[in-house]
């Protein structure tokens, strides 16, 4: 405890941390001489204004979250075998949660690790680390994980723009056995392939999972639309379900591709169908020619990376509900979905009403929710629940 550099929270800004907020802000420091100084990463004890320490964290002294909590046992040393008691906490979670290894095992605040994204594909992982904290701790943080897991190949994507906030370069490597192709994952009983190396985040997006079970439900026997579906998580969900027909829209080919690889492997080629090009266009000559569907899925990448984005996002996601409404057939479902964190999950809401009206339908709302289980949030950091989801009936 006493070897690490102490920073101090100034007067009066000290009570949210020390009520369990696990971050501090550059504005609540005591920004002096000897803080600056530090380097971006830098283990430090936070102390309160008045004396009293409130935990260890990582520290970097040119961002705007500048202290971020590992933990508030002042005994505790963060090394290789701190980093190893975090990840088997975390797996023992995911072991609870799930029968099989493919799930996100780090989602950083929540399971204590600040920064740190790991997703378990069998025996290969995926890591992000996205704070200058995270990358100062790599050599025992890949240790810690190899000790735990003894996994064949770790990927890191470090290529996430956070990085650049955080003063880091993006960088994508491989370590242990090379990865040669889309690595097969399982996920509701379904199989996919995933592009660990050089897809979207992480290469899959885990936080859908329950959201993919709820819609694939109501598919038996009917026409499905997933739209923006990259490697085709929703709509393979609802083919193997039984769904009698389903069209697959993205503008990206090689996602496309991904598609008729997951197709193949749960041999329901027959049912599907690939489209390459913008979902909302090509949902808007859909409703133009009259087409309907049982059961539509729109879940776009983020509409607002940034605050500036806000007002231009919420209208697109006004018109993409509108669009997709447009397309469901009396009594069909309509999933939307938004992954954008500075979205309020009400501020969504009234954007799918506004679409809603516009389109002239009406229905009820069967499922509201966010990410599946092992994306958990932070008690303390509410508005790190970016996923929002909606599931509706429309008459």
């Amino acid at each position: 405890m006493t070897a690490l550099p102490i920073l101090r929270l100034q007067a009066g800004r000290d009570r949210r941390i020390g009520s369990g907020h696990p971050w501090a802000y550059s504005n609540e420091v005591v920004m002096d001489a000897a803080a600056k100084a530090l380097p971006p990463g830098s283990l430090v004890r936070v102390d309160a204004a008045e004396g009293g320490a409130l935990g260890l964290a990582t520290f970097n002294p040119h961002t705007l979250i500048a202290a971020r909590l590992l933990t508030r046992d002042l005994g505790a040393t963060i090394d290789e075998a701190f980093l190893a008691g975090k990840f088997k906490a975390a797996l023992a979670l995911r072991d609870a949660l799930y029968d099989a290894p493919y799930y996100r095992l780090v989602h950083a605040e929540a399971d204590g690790l600040p920064g740190l994204i790991v997703d378990r594909y069998g025996d290969i992982l995926t890591v992000q680390m996205n704070t200058a904290g995270m990358n100062r701790l790599r050599e025992p943080l890949i240790a810690a994980l190899t000790s735990v897991l003894n996994p064949r190949s770790i990927v890191l994507r470090n290529d996430t723009p956070a990085r650049g906030i955080e003063g880091l370069d993006e960088e994508t490597d491989v370590l242990g056995d090379a990865i040669d192709g889309p690595v097969e994952l399982i996920e509701n009983g379904v199989k996919f392939a995933a592009d660990l190396v050089g897809g979207q985040k992480t290469g899959w997006f885990y936080d859908q999972r329950d959201n993919r079970a709820a819609a694939a439900r109501f598919a038996k026997g009917g026409k499905v639309l997933d739209a923006f579906c990259y490697a085709g998580g929703f709509g393979l969900t609802a083919a193997v379900a039984g769904a009698a027909s389903v069209e697959f829209i993205d503008r990206s080919k090689p996602a496309l591709d991904r598609v008729l690889d997951g197709a193949a492997r749960n041999g329901v080629d027959g049912k599907v169908r690939t489209i390459a090009g913008d979902a909302v266009h090509v949902m808007e000559r859909k409703a133009q020619d009259g087409e309907k569907f049982d059961v539509v899925i729109a879940d776009p990448p983020a509409y607002v990376k940034s605050r500036k984005d806000l007002g231009a996002g919420l209208k697109a996601y006004r018109k993409m509900a509108r669009v997709a409404a447009s397309l469901v057939r009396p009594g069909g479902y309509l999933l939307v979905a938004s992954c954008s964190h500075n979205v309020e999950p009400e501020a969504f809401a009234s954007e799918v009403r506004a679409g809603l009206a516009r389109a002239q339908r009406n229905g009820r709302i069967l499922r509201s929710a966010g990410a599946a289980a092992d994306h958990p949030v932070h008690p303390f950091l509410p508005e790190s629940a970016y996923l929002k989801a909606q599931l509706l009936q429309l008459d």
